[in-house]
């Protein structure tokens, strides 16, 4: 009996701390996108409004004049896609020479590889400006895509380093006394084996590349401002328009979070599968 009640207490507790994470986490993401679709009166009241008339002014007012809303969504889409793409490609092709290629120092190499993501954004951002002012970077997507492979890609190897490190080598073997190449052993049995880490890394890289602030605000302009450096523009001396602030903030989360839940079984996975080695 004294059991039973035990681990019914545990049950409420447990669930009750889950509630209070869930509404932690979610309460605010459903008030901004509430907060999005109301008229700017309602969003400045000083008392919530849950009863309103929806309206689109506040998206609508992103995409005023020439530089609006779906360019700042274009601009983040191509800046985030395509370094995360060149970054989880590189990361696994380097990832598997480290975990599967013996040579001399390749510990130091592979500590090298990570202390460069270990480096703070600020010590990179002068000696990146130099370089991108000379290359004429500046103000171009080009160079928003290289800066955050500075930071995508030393984190992209090291993970799927940890990844087919763990991976049974057994198997790859198998396949090459089966007769199979070493790329048809990498391409045909490592790479669909570490999936769920090719889809974790790709995931974490874009949620880095998405979100990021400082990076776009020193390297981009006019012709190249992302998501977040657009939201930052409207917080003013003069005040903040709240109502396109919760929109963009709406623009900004929502993509991030139906990626994450459309592969969160692989994302799962991913997140258990590996473990960061020392080889």
């Amino acid at each position: 009996m004294n059991k039973t009640a035990g681990g019914l207490g545990r049950r409420i507790v447990l669930y009750g701390l889950l509630l209070l994470v869930l509404l932690w986490t979610l309460v605010p993401v459903f008030w901004m996108v509430l907060s999005s679709f109301k008229p700017l009166a309602d969003v400045l009241s000083t008392t919530p409004q849950i009863a309103f008339e929806p309206t689109l002014e506040n998206y609508a007012g992103l995409d005023a004049g020439g530089n609006g809303l779906l360019s700042y969504f274009r601009n983040s889409m191509l800046a985030a896609g395509i370094s995360t793409v060149i970054a989880t490609t590189l990361g696994i092709f380097a990832g598997y020479g480290l975990a599967r290629v013996n040579f001399r120092g390749k510990r130091h190499l592979a500590f090298w590889i990570i202390s460069t993501r270990m480096a703070p954004i600020a010590a990179v951002i002068l000696p990146l400006y130099v370089g991108f002012t000379f290359l004429h970077l500046i103000n171009t997507i080009w160079g928003l895509i290289i800066a955050y492979l500075t930071f995508n890609l030393p984190f992209a190897i090291w993970i799927m380093h940890a990844f087919f490190a763990d991976l049974p080598k057994v198997m790859e073997e198998a396949a090459m006394v089966d007769g199979a190449s070493k790329f048809q052993t990498f391409w045909r049995v490592a790479l669909p084996l570490t999936a769920p880490g090719i889809v974790t890394t790709a995931i974490l890289c874009l949620v880095f590349s998405w979100n990021d602030y400082v990076f776009a605000a020193t390297f981009s302009g006019p012709g190249s401002q992302t998501l977040p450096v657009a939201a930052s523009a409207l917080i003013t001396q003069t005040g903040v328009d709240w109502g396109q602030l919760t929109a963009i903030g709406t623009v900004v989360a929502l993509p991030m979070i139906v990626v994450g839940l459309a592969v969160r079984r692989y994302l799962v996975k991913g997140l258990t599968l590996g473990a960061v080695t020392g080889e």
